[in-house]
């Protein structure tokens, strides 16, 4: 089941901003599509809005091409998974997933079934009769998603489900929910400020900030196509260097002064003016020289076994992040030449996204502005 966002908006209050403004989106029907931000860009607010369980100020929600701004949470054939899992503490597993279904007066035979389908696909048939303070976090949230896929619904609806969870079983929550969802067919949307999780499993990624929608594509588009300032430095891991950027004509030109003795040239001119170059981290090489060369020092260094991460201050006190692969061995002070050695990215002065190079013209990252 498709679901299309037309110009929705969000506002508790006519006299104050929107929390969300015209948000439009089109999900396919058995994709998984991700909103991710940072916290209070109102990612759970759109997700409520879907679910009807707050209104929508103006705009048009449609599911399988049918207006459900007014229709009740029950009629719209969703189902929702919290952050907080929302079990009833005095049930057993079985009764939670139950639940539901006993609400909507269904038959004793077809729940049994239900609910046992549902543990079975979540690993959880021997846990039937516990209670949930006898579970770890990762079985409460799977008893959780059993509920949603007990309930048959075609939309399942998850609002940051792996946030309590610790970083090793999140990856493999990750992974069991993208393999149910596929097994499933459901249309799942999901909600998470994590940007690894969007990267990682989502067939569509929307990034809202600031009330709107910044970019809504792939993943790997969104990371190799940033359409903005926001973007580029929300997804990657360490954050992308973004770096003050002049014109070397007084007319409209194709050469970019990023520091002094590195220059990038344009495929088409541009305006004079003062623009902003996004390197990513692996993009950048550092070169141990001696003390009285090189363009900035080494201030950390954090060796994760394949990758190291090198911190460095530039020479005019600019902060650098470089990725090196392998274990690269640099004690802390030591000058280091910062070199350019891939695609950089031009934002203009409202900080889109105007144009995407190869990289710089030199070798020599003198020093950076």
């Amino acid at each position: 089941m498709g679901i299309e966002l037309q110009s929705v908006t969000k506002a508790y209050d006519k006299n104050e901003q929107p929390v969300l403004h015209d948000v439009n989106a089109e999900i396919q029907d058995g994709e998984l599509f991700v909103i991710v931000g940072p916290s209070g860009c109102g990612k759970s607010t759109l997700l409520r809005m879907i679910a009807g369980i707050i209104p929508i100020t103006s705009g048009r929600l449609l599911i399988n091409n049918q207006v459900m701004n007014a229709v009740p949470p029950k009629d719209r054939q969703l189902s929702m998974v919290f952050q907080s899992y929302a079990l009833y503490p005095f049930l057993t597993v079985a009764d939670n997933v139950a639940f539901g279904l006993r609400a909507r007066k269904m038959p004793a035979e077809e729940i049994e079934q239900r609910v046992n389908d549902a543990l079975n696909m979540v690993n959880l048939t021997a846990f039937r009769d516990r209670k949930p303070r006898e579970l770890s976090g990762g079985q409460r949230q799977r008893v959780a998603l059993a509920r949603a896929i007990a309930s048959d619904s075609k939309i399942c609806l998850m609002d940051e489900p792996l946030s309590n969870l610790d970083a090793q079983l999140r990856v493999r929550m990750r992974a069991e929910i993208r393999e149910l969802q596929r097994k499933l067919g459901l249309t799942l949307i999901y909600v998470t400020h994590d940007q690894t999780e969007a990267m990682t499993m989502a067939d569509h990624v929307m990034v809202l900030n600031d009330h709107h929608v910044q970019q809504i594509d792939t993943p790997l588009d969104i990371y190799n196509h940033p359409a903005n300032h926001f973007v580029a430095q929300f997804f990657g891991t360490p954050q992308i260097n973004l770096l003050t950027a002049t014109t070397m004509s007084s007319k409209a030109t194709r050469e970019l002064q990023v520091a002094e003795g590195v220059q990038v040239t344009l495929e088409r001119p541009i305006t004079v003016g003062t623009y902003t170059v996004g390197i990513r981290p692996n993009q950048l090489v550092a070169t141990p020289v001696a003390a009285n060369e090189g363009n900035a020092t080494v201030v950390n260094v954090e060796a994760l076994g394949e990758t190291t991460i090198i911190e460095a201050m530039a020479d005019n006190g600019k902060a650098l992040r470089i990725v090196q692969a392998g274990q690269v061995q640099l004690p802390l002070n030591q000058r280091i030449a910062v070199t350019v050695s891939g695609k950089v990215f031009i934002f203009d002065e409202h900080e889109q996204l105007i144009a995407e190079e190869g990289g710089a013209t030199s070798d020599q990252f003198v020093s950076v502005h």
